[in-house]
């Protein structure tokens, strides 16, 4: 067993937030090949907010975990987008609730005034586009990490 380095002691679980495109994308890399299932989304009309509980792959635990030789993990996150105005969805069977679905990119496409649509696409050619009057989401993680069922860092072909 090796001591934990300098580096390993400074994490801490993710609690960000995204308010322009650039923020987005960040965040985006962060979910990419996230995991869950219909069930684990919420969208609450009343307080404008549409909420996914994800099982993410920690991207940011990547590079340490090869060096270390430890196992990959994962981390329960909430995805929370907020002044949601409506909500779509494309090839997704919502009566399927054991269906994995597996997150791979959140885009913005702004409209005007800073509205528009957050557009979640999921592998397997799903979708969801969240209507929005501003771009205003937030990544928390709300377990502590885990190792990862596959062992595995998710793969894409190039």
């Amino acid at each position: 067993m090796a001591d934990a380095t300098f580096e390993e002691g400074r994490e801490a679980p993710l609690n960000l937030g995204a308010e322009t495109p650039e923020d987005l994308s960040v965040l985006s890399s962060l979910v990419q090949d996230a995991v869950f299932t219909s069930p684990q989304m919420a969208w609450r009309p009343r307080e404008h907010r549409f909420a996914i509980l994800l099982n993410r792959f920690r991207w940011e635990d990547r590079v340490a975990a090869e060096r270390r030789g430890r196992a990959f993990e994962r981390v329960q996150s909430l995805l929370v987008i907020d002044t949601v105005l409506g909500v779509a969805s494309q090839g997704i069977d919502r009566k399927d609730k054991d269906l994995v679905l597996s997150l791979l990119d959140v885009r913005f496409e702004a409209g005007d005034d800073g509205a528009g649509h957050i557009v979640l696409t999921l592998a397997g050619d799903g979708a969801l586009r969240l209507q929005v009057e501003a771009l205003d989401v937030s990544l928390k993680d709300v377990t502590r990490p885990y190792e990862a069922p596959s062992g595995k860092a998710p793969k894409h072909p190039e």
